[in-house]
């Protein structure tokens, strides 16, 4: 997907993960027009549950972000029961309260990424010279499934409804789509009769790691180098937000430019399957492919 966005011409960078589709929707939290942190996980989500159209934008104060809410607001929800939408920007929840009380929305849920870019970050739509959201559009099915995602080249200008929309009617007819992953995409809770990793498993998912390296059979650590303090320092931020997320906390060892991140689960004195999904998701922080 592409990694970056336009602000009339000028070329903005999008930070977060680099995600994949046909792959699991991470979680997020954002905060509710109630002021009420909510988790994308708190939504309803199997067989009984619900389509997701998540579409995003810099602010409701501008043109293009208000048709957006009320384009979907009209014409989403009209395919199917089945589908709920949400609106998440980095305005405030009483802003955004404020706009769909005027303009009568009923049919859009808006969330504010104010307070932890937790959207922004793990869905790769955070702007880094903006601190706000790029303009786009996902779709999530049933099994929390990102199927569709469309990221507006230049934020200034709108999505393209109609192919969303048609994406969003062939999740509608096909709610559910098989996806291979080896390892899960969340972090699950652990404890010492859990049990490391047998050396056979270490072996084989640390090849598939790029420049992570294995340390006593008991760590992963990995070294990512930036032009100076500040972009190190950022990176560091991005990790820590994801990191409180999973539940994992690695060590972070910041040295000028350099950030060096060490994995290992000490509820089993080893690595866990927990240690190569963080390291996973790591490496989608970065704008590599």
């Amino acid at each position: 997907m592409e990694r970056n966005t336009k602000f009339k011409d000028n070329l903005l960078t999008l930070v977060g993960r680099n995600l994949k589709l046909n792959s699991p929707a991470p979680d997020f939290r954002v905060v509710s027009t109630e002021l009420k942190e909510v988790r994308f996980s708190d939504l309803p989500y199997g067989d009984n549950g619900k389509i997701k159209l998540i579409n995003s934008f810099p602010s409701l104060d501008t043109p293009v972000c208000d048709l957006q809410v009320k384009e979907f607001n009209k014409r989403a929800t009209s395919l199917s029961d089945d589908i709920i939408v949400l609106g998440i920007s980095k305005d405030l929840p009483f802003a955004q309260m404020r706009f769909c009380e005027a303009n009568a929305i009923k049919n859009v849920t808006t969330f504010s990424d104010y307070k932890y870019s937790s959207f922004g970050v793990n869905y790769g739509l955070l702007i880094k010279e903006l601190n706000l959201l790029a303009r786009s559009v996902m779709v999530v099915d049933k099994a929390n499934i990102l199927r569709y995602m469309q990221i507006a080249p230049e934020i200034t200008s709108p999505l393209d409804y109609d192919s969303a929309l048609k994406a969003l009617g062939d999740v509608v007819s096909n709610p559910q789509a098989k996806y291979t992953e080896e390892l899960l995409s969340h972090c699950k809770p652990c404890e010492a009769s859990t049990g490391g990793l047998a050396k056979a498993e270490i072996d084989k998912l640390i090849a598939e790691y790029r420049a992570w390296q294995l340390v006593e059979d008991k760590k992963i650590v990995k070294e990512f180098k930036f032009k100076d303090f500040i972009e190190a320092k950022y990176f560091l931020d991005l990790v820590s937000i994801v990191s409180e997320e999973q539940g994992h906390h690695p060590t972070l060892t910041l040295i000028y430019n350099k950030l060096k991140i060490t994995l290992t689960t000490h509820a089993v004195s080893g690595l866990t399957e927990n240690d190569f999904i963080m390291a996973r998701i790591i490496d989608e922080l970065t704008n590599a492919d």
